[in-house]
């Protein structure tokens, strides 16, 4: 059984210091060899000083799932659920199960308009300072050239090398790169149970009855399903996987999906002993991400899927988002969030301490919709003149303020589709503490007086430094500021603002 490292009230009030420091001076600098033990491994930092600074990276989910294009990523479970919405559709349009199963899919996942030199520029024009391919969904098929898995992308569909290619195209571009893995769900657990999926169905992706094409022996196929002999043999198989992509590719993050803690515990210190070590060679400050605290805080960064947190969070942490409404993969009719929803969402995971990790959509032949192009470039177009405010940049003593309705927040805190306004306020401040910038999550009022009592006057959270000058980036025009004992009185320009965020610098001493 995995034990969970809880945090007592003492160590966040010192690592929330901690964590807003540089650490120049990685542990990593002194390790010749990681151990698959925590002594060990917990010697390892967290999260880089390069990763605290990127805030934005992006993925997609892209697979064999993508043809039917109906449903969710889930599709290949679902389609074995008789009598389900997705069984019905997939029986409808295709056939039976029993003649047409999820490998059926894979000829027609060809790809063939997948190019990774666009795709690597779509990533860079978006902001994104890291990248990467799911590399294995919880279906079973490797988005990668395996000799371990024989369910891969060059020996089948697209016949072409994604991670290989990507990765390429982007480290040309300086983009850092990540491969996140979901597959810890793959391995069939309910073989051996009286009551098969229905009952245990979250143990497992794939639904299993003896009567469910899942259940095959052949010795190819049940490799597809997960469906291994015993499972050590498939936690074997999923270490196999990883130790495969860390060898091949050299991804500067391995980001892993929930159920994880169904791996046992000694497998995920060999990986992560295995990626570290990795890094010591090819001299890469290495990261691991996993959601639900999975892999340890001390040397692993928490993912938070679809959510936020109320206050500043005292370690750096993640979410991973997706431009959809609401689907991970490409669905045919799927709306998309406007670029000002995501953009707002994200400053503030940024305001407190987190880094984003968008997700789009992919059509099966390696298409990029129009729809999605047009969002990308609006949060680009924005990240390009308000960067400074972002990247490199660090909480403040406090997120900020503001009326946004948190009622429907999820996880374990907002959700990435709550509603912000010209009253909701971020802040973060650049490292060097020169400079603090204070996020309007709408569009604010020409001419209108904003009394900041939360940084202003005698309250304990000023600046780092007296302000020397107040300016509204993307313009020159003149912002009129005075701080009085009990506010900082800004009073707004008449310009045409941002539709998105507006951002004032406040350049200090």
């Amino acid at each position: 059984m995995k034990i969970k490292t809880i945090i007592s009230s003492a160590a966040v009030l010192f690592l929330s210091y901690a964590c807003t420091t540089s650490n120049t001076n990685s542990a990593s600098d002194e390790v010749k060899e990681y151990q698959p033990i925590f002594e060990s491994l917990s010697q390892h930092e967290a999260a880089p000083e390069w990763f605290q600074d990127a805030k934005l990276g992006m993925y997609f989910h892209w697979g064999p799932y993508s043809v039917p294009a109906y449903g969710s990523a889930w599709y290949p479970a679902n389609m074995y659920i008789k009598g389900s919405k997705v069984n019905q559709f997939h029986e409808k349009n295709f056939g039976p199960i029993e003649e047409f199963g999820y490998e059926d899919f894979i000829p027609m996942f060809k790809g063939e308009h997948f190019d990774a030199e666009e795709w690597a520029d779509l990533f860079k024009m978006t902001g994104a300072k890291f990248a990467g391919p799911i590399a294995q969904h919880h279906d079973g098929f490797a988005m990668w050239d395996s000799d371990v898995n024989p369910w891969n992308c060059l020996d089948m569909g697209p016949k072409r090398d994604i991670t290989g290619e990507l990765f390429a195209a982007l480290r040309k571009r300086d983009i850092k790169t990540i491969a996140t893995l979901h597959h810890a769900r793959n391995g069939q657990r309910n073989a051996n149970t009286p009551e098969y999926w229905l009952k245990n169905g979250f143990n497992s992706h794939y639904p299993y009855h003896p009567d469910l094409p899942t259940a095959t022996t052949d010795p190819k196929l049940r490799k597809l399903f997960g469906n291994w002999e015993n499972i050590e043999d498939f936690n074997q198989y999923w270490l196999d996987q990883v130790v495969e992509v860390v060898d091949k590719y050299q991804p500067d993050i391995l980001w892993y999906d929930s159920w994880l803690n169904m791996i046992p515990e000694e497998k995920i210190n060999e990986m992560v002993a295995y990626h570290f070590n990795s890094g010591l060679k090819n001299k890469q400050e290495v990261v691991v991400c996993s959601k639900h605290q999975d892999i340890p805080w001390e040397y692993g960064v928490d993912d938070m899927e679809q959510g936020g947190r109320r206050d500043i969070y005292p370690l750096p942490w993640m979410t991973d988002v997706t431009l959809s409404n609401k689907r991970w993969m490409y669905v045919e009719g799927e709306p998309y969030k406007e670029a000002a929803l995501v953009v707002r969402n994200m400053i503030d995971v940024w305001s407190k301490n987190g880094t984003v990790l968008l997700n789009i959509s992919p059509r099966a032949d390696g298409v990029i919709n129009q729809e999605q192009r047009d969002i990308l470039k609006d949060i680009g177009d924005w990240m390009n003149v308000h960067g400074e405010a972002v990247y490199g940049t660090r909480p403040f003593h406090i997120f900020g303020y503001g009326t946004a309705n948190a009622s429907d927040a999820s996880h374990d805190g907002q959700s990435a589709k709550i509603k912000y306004t010209a009253n909701d306020v971020r802040y973060t401040v650049a490292k060097d503490k020169k400079s603090m910038y204070v996020f309007f999550l709408g569009v604010p009022e020409g001419g209108k007086r904003i009394n900041m009592r939360a940084i202003g006057g005698f309250h304990r959270n000023q600046p780092p430094s007296p302000i020397k000058d107040i300016k509204l980036i993307g313009s020159n025009a003149q912002v009129k500021w005075k701080l009085t004992p009990q506010t900082l009185q800004i009073n707004m320009p008449e310009v045409e603002y941002n539709p998105i965020a507006t951002v004032l610098k406040l350049e200090l001493e």
